[in-house]
């Protein structure tokens, strides 16, 4: 394990990354959508994110991924690999949009 990743805290870490999700992408939980840090490496540098609820199959969450892909490292150094996926199982997981609440 290198000394910079042992000086970083994954508590705070983990906080971060959420802090930035909805910072800068309020759009996701706004539209029914939802995220999780489903695994965070500090050793290696990366995190995985599962993107739910209405992300799944909607024409902009590639975009989105993008951005998450992109932005998630320059804001947060000690980040230098993003994963970000939509996943039937995370949906599935009781979290975000469900068809079921829609009242039409």
């Amino acid at each position: 394990m290198s000394s910079d990743a042992a000086a970083v805290d994954e508590n705070d870490l983990r906080e971060r990354i959420t802090q930035f999700l909805m910072r800068n992408f309020p759009q996701i939980e706004g539209h029914g959508g939802s995220h999780e840090i489903l695994d965070l490496d500090v050793e290696a540098g990366s995190v995985t994110i599962a993107l739910g609820g209405a992300c799944e199959g909607c024409g902009v969450s590639p975009m989105t991924t993008q951005a998450l892909e992109a932005r998630l490292p320059r804001e947060i150094p000690e980040i230098q690999v993003v994963r970000a996926e939509t996943s039937d199982t995370f949906s599935a997981g009781g979290r975000g949009f469900d068809p079921d609440d829609v009242p039409f």
